[in-house]
């Protein structure tokens, strides 16, 4: 039995000596798994037998399917200073996520099927995550002419969204919920009403008078996303509410869900860990687009995620260059990198106070993002393809800012400690990992 650093592109191989994590069927057990051709052929208990392929030690380490984030900006084209596809994947593998979902406020925009196109073709040359391009609800991100769906879809767009920023009327919204729907696609929205954001910078609250900084009602959010689930009782479409932050957002969505309508949601973990009385640092890391808000809202964003009314975490990776964030806190541009420390936020602040196992904490990051992408990943199933990540649940770290594979370094988690660390990353049966750790010695 070899460690796994000693992987030479074996095509059938055993990893053993793993605890396994099935987030899909809800179970933990200590076990073994088999890959051959890049598929998962077999997971089983104990000990493989004499019989088995080349067999790797995982150490003990914990073993789920590979992470998937449906929320992430990768920069390029036109933003190559902040992130690459490269860097972007990079950063994806070193925390653990084998597949990621490209918002579309790149310059030009993915509105064109040859940007599709050539994001896949980055993405592959790069050779680290699987990379998902979301493509453009509407030309130009301008809220004015809907993108060609067909076009972009058959490139390989898998939802659209102008993330960024909302579709900007209900009728549009109407629009790109019906065109949609038509090719089987969510229509991915960022909720925020720009008339109620104004010139805001904070959540609006106790914090944001005392710090005197414009704040951001927690209607901005709530307005959008409640004229988008009054058009969705007409229209059959899939609708994903992205970056929920507040209380009433939650509460929208769970009603949403009782009266069966087709809506999903996402959170993010820098809302699960911080609240508002965290910005006192003026650390414009904290700036965020939704606002972190109060600690009730952060409670119901708990809450939500325990009952099943926020379907999946997603990092909403954001990343910006050093000297943007260098500046006043209302100067500074909205947004924070989070694939590098997403899992770790969960372990720390789901896993470790009990509220969730780990096989609930993951299915937030698995299986069930990847149900609302429809996209083939996120489990341990007989002929999935074979992406895993390989992690110790309790190891203990501090987030240091030199330690990023990201191009960037934009992390509100800097200096702070987190539990839960990634280990290996395996992405269609290539321990990906060992090439990173190439990267990084270059």
């Amino acid at each position: 039995m070899r460690d796994l650093s000693r992987w030479q592109g074996e095509r059938e191989y055993v990893i053993s000596n793993v605890i396994v994590v099935d987030p899909s069927r809800g179970r933990t057990m200590k076990g073994h798994v088999g890959v051959a051709d890049s598929k998962i052929d077999f997971v089983e208990p104990g000990e493989p037998s004499a019989k088995d392929a080349q067999v790797f030690d995982g150490g003990g380490l914990h073993l789920s399917p590979g992470f998937v984030d449906i929320h992430v900006h990768l920069r390029e084209p036109g933003f190559e200073y902040k992130e690459t596809i490269r860097t972007g994947a990079m950063a994806a593998v070193a925390g653990g996520f084998t597949s990621v979902a490209c918002m579309p406020n790149t310059d030009p925009p993915i509105d064109e099927k040859s940007v599709v196109e050539f994001i896949l073709r980055r993405a592959k040359a790069a050779g680290f995550a699987k990379v998902y391009p979301v493509a453009a609800a509407t030309k130009g991100r301008k809220g004015e002419v809907l993108g060609e769906y067909y076009d972009l879809v058959d490139a390989g767009a898998v939802a659209v969204s102008d993330d960024g920023a909302p579709v900007p009327t209900a009728q549009m919204a109407r629009r790109v919920m019906e065109y949609a729907s038509k090719y089987g696609i969510p229509f991915i929205e960022h909720c925020e009403d720009p008339s109620a954001t104004a010139d805001g910078v904070m959540h609006e609250g106790l914090y944001s008078t005392k710090l005197g900084l414009s704040g951001v009602p927690s209607y901005s959010e709530e307005v959008c996303l409640a004229r988008d689930l009054l058009i969705l009782k007409t229209i059959p479409a899939k609708y994903h509410a992205a970056h929920l932050s507040s209380r009433g957002s939650v509460d929208l969505v769970r009603d949403a869900k009782k009266k069966g309508l087709p809506v999903t949601a996402e959170t993010a973990p820098h809302y699960l860990y911080f609240s508002d009385a965290d910005l006192q640092t003026f650390d414009t890391n904290l700036r965020i687009n939704p606002p972190i808000r109060g600690e009730e809202d952060r409670e119901a964003l708990f809450a939500g995620l325990k009952d099943g009314t926020i379907d999946c975490i997603a990092s909403d990776h954001a990343p910006h260059a050093p000297q943007e964030k260098q500046v006043e806190f209302d100067q500074a541009p909205s947004g924070a990198i989070g694939l590098e420390t997403t899992f770790s936020v969960l372990i720390t602040t789901l896993v470790r106070p009990g509220r969730a196992n780990l096989a609930e904490a993951l299915s937030l990051i698995t299986h069930r993002p990847a149900r609302v992408l429809g996209i083939p990943a996120g489990t341990l199933e007989r002929g999935a393809p074979a992406d895993f990540a390989l992690f110790d649940p309790d190891e203990e770290w501090v987030v240091e800012r030199n330690g990023f594979y990201s191009k960037s370094n934009n992390s509100p988690f800097i200096g702070r400690t987190l539990f839960g660390k990634v280990k290996h990353t395996v992405v269609d049966g290539e321990l990906v990992t060992l090439r990173l750790q190439r990267a990084a010695d270059r």
